[in-house]
């Protein structure tokens, strides 16, 4: 039951700190007194397959934490989801990789 319990307490722990936050540096300029905006979510968005490979060997952000909150995250979200595929690749995955107008219709004698 203790050992129930600890793995309880630990995935808990574990989930709230996963949990979104809010971020200090928003609405702030960054060292060239810039705050990001939309277009430049939407290109970080782009760039974050790259930009992902890169910060597992040096000190790159893949998010920029001085944007101007909203605006920057809808250009992130939708920047990132045409180079990740969006929900296209998914739908046209679930679907076995063809169209419902892709099929071929047997003429009949």
């Amino acid at each position: 039951m203790v050992l129930f319990l600890g793995l309880i307490f630990f995935l808990l722990t574990w989930c709230f700190g996963c949990a979104a936050h809010a971020t200090l540096l928003r609405n702030t300029p960054g060292p060239d007194d810039s705050v990001a905006g939309f277009w430049i979510g939407l290109w970080h968005g782009f760039i974050l397959p790259f930009t992902f490979i890169i910060s597992l060997f040096s000190d790159i952000n893949v998010y920029e934490v001085h944007n101007n909150g909203g605006w920057y995250n809808c250009g992130f979200f939708i920047g990132a989801a045409m180079i990740l595929g969006g929900s296209a690749s998914g739908a046209s995955a679930a679907r076995g990789g063809e169209d419902e107008g892709d099929e071929e219709e047997e003429d009949e004698p």
